[in-house]
């Protein structure tokens, strides 16, 4: 297989950081798909991020902390919640890798108005739990006004030293979650914004229980009826923002096949995440 270097080490931010979070007790649940199930989400000028002609859809937990704006000081109350996002793998035009963003739960709902007017990220206001006993960490999240947009995760995180080292240079982990910035469709125009954290201190983690609704809310349906193909934990990161960019498209020339249709353009080299 032929698969695309991607380093876990962030690129320097390329601008002045506007925001600043905490991450912690973050659960990676990733399925295998075939691109075309997810082309139809990619803003314009992206296409589905591939490794040996997969891409992956992930559903990723975690408890969000410590949210400061232009390095000011953390402001809990608007800033401390659970989160669970369905997420999709991206690249543009320019070889810039990152996300995009099917759906983002969030229990306060003034963050949730906020990132939807300041980054147009598709947040919908949940009620949500996270829990940790006995080495198990758990996540519970319903969506306010659709009860069947919910999830139930129960991961145990691994405790192999040795295991979890070999993550760091392990290919499919690092495209995963070595992913430096969004894309985002923003006022009819396609965004892209940078993040910067350090590598993710990444574990194996033992899916125990999964009772998911998101994926299907999200046009995925029949996802969560399968094991993911990855399961993957980390304790903590702090995470950086900067202002988001509008995408620069590259002008190419059509063509159509023998039938007339125009054909798919061919996918930029693979670049540094």
């Amino acid at each position: 297989m032929n698969v695309p270097v991607i380093s876990p080490k962030a690129p320097a931010l390329g601008g002045r950081a506007i925001l600043r979070q905490r991450w912690s007790e973050v659960t990676f649940l990733h399925w295998r798909v075939d691109p075309s199930v997810v082309e139809k989400y990619m803003p314009e000028g992206c296409s589905p991020d591939t490794m040996g002609g997969t891409t992956w859809v992930g559903l990723i937990a975690f408890q969000m902390s410590k949210s400061s704006f232009f390095g000011s000081p953390s402001i809990p109350w608007l800033g401390d919640f659970p989160e669970v996002n369905v997420r999709l793998y991206s690249i543009d035009e320019q070889g810039r890798r990152g996300v995009v963003f099917l759906s983002l739960e969030a229990s306060h709902l003034v963050p949730v108005l906020i990132a939807r007017a300041a980054f147009g990220l598709n947040y919908r206001w949940a009620s949500m739990k996270l829990s940790q006993r006995e080495g198990k960490v758990a996540y519970r999240t319903k969506r306010h006004g659709q009860p069947g947009a919910a999830s139930h995760i129960i991961v145990r995180p691994g405790c192999d030293p040795a295991a979890n080292a070999a993550l760091a240079a392990d290919p499919v982990a690092n495209f995963l979650t070595a992913r430096w910035g969004f894309h985002e469709t923003r006022l009819g125009r396609t965004i892209y914004a940078r993040n910067h954290h350090e590598p993710w201190p990444l574990q194996h983690a033992e899916l125990l229980y999964l009772k998911d609704g998101l994926l299907a809310a999200a046009g995925l349906e029949g996802l969560a009826g399968r094991a993911p193909d990855s399961v993957l934990y980390a304790s903590d990161v702090i995470t950086v923002f900067a202002s988001p960019r509008r995408l620069v498209r590259v002008r190419r020339r059509r063509v159509r096949d023998g039938q007339g249709r125009r054909k798919q353009p061919p996918a930029p080299a693979p670049a540094l995440a």
